[in-house]
């Protein structure tokens, strides 16, 4: 499909090149790229706000809060998580789950020695936790699955997660689709990025798919929380009734 042709009222039926084999290498420079996309757009703004939202749960624990991060690529965003809890004084068991070894390697060589971070490989749909996360965290994650695998993820973190869960991706729509295509050749971003940061867009979401896909899932409308996030985020949130 021509680009110029991309229909948003649908998610677009494209792929992305890293989600194709690839040398390490090659990887690694997709996601550092990806990785300074996200500090520069404030990216990590909307699982620290939700964090914050609910700090005062966490305080009855008697047991370091145990986060996963679905997804988890170049670690950036669990890194973040992790300044924020260490400011915060909040004991925390963090972990970075990825199905590609490349990708686990990858956050593991880039993240400081003195991180307590887990990184492991495996398959999030699939994944049996020794001990069940607290909350369930995914940044740019859902728009590389279909739609029947969005819903078998909602499931397993309503089965997995014990106080809730936060889906963090992007906003289907012409303006940052365009605006992306441009702002990523102006910074010679990697060729995957510049090809895949469009793609991206125009196989993620607005609320209505959102809305269809958790009600699939079994949610009602007041079990989850839909909240936009400039520049071109789309988030989902459940806070489970403790």
């Amino acid at each position: 499909m021509p680009r110029d042709a991309v229909d948003f009222t649908h998610r677009a039926h494209l792929t992305e090149l890293m989600d194709a084999p690839c040398s390490r290498e090659v990887l690694r420079g997709c996601l550092r790229d990806i990785a300074r996309t996200n500090r520069w757009t404030l990216a990590y703004r909307p699982v620290l706000r939700w964090l914050d939202t609910m700090v005062d749960s966490f305080a009855a624990l008697r047991e370091p809060l145990r986060i996963l991060d679905a997804g988890s690529g170049y670690g950036d965003a669990l890194r973040r998580v992790e300044r924020w809890a260490n400011a915060r004084r909040v004991a925390v068991e963090l972990t970075g789950l990825d199905l590609n070894p490349d990708a686990t390697a990858i956050a593991s060589q880039v993240t400081a020695p003195s991180s307590r971070i887990r990184w492991i490989t495996a398959d999030i749909l699939t994944y049996e936790p020794a001990k069940a996360p607290h909350l369930v965290v995914s940044s740019l994650f859902t728009h590389h699955l279909t739609d029947d695998e969005i819903v078998r993820f909602i499931h397993w973190m309503e089965a997995n997660s014990v106080q809730g869960w936060l889906i963090n991706d992007l906003s289907r729509a012409p303006i940052p689709y365009h605006a992306f295509r441009v702002f990523s050749k102006l910074m010679r971003f990697h060729p995957f990025v510049q090809n895949d940061g469009p793609v991206s867009i125009a196989r993620s979401f607005v609320a209505s798919d959102w809305q269809r896909l958790c009600a699939t899932a079994g949610l009602a409308p007041e079990d989850y929380k839909i909240e936009a996030f400039k520049p071109a985020r789309l988030c989902v949130s459940r806070s489970k009734p403790q």
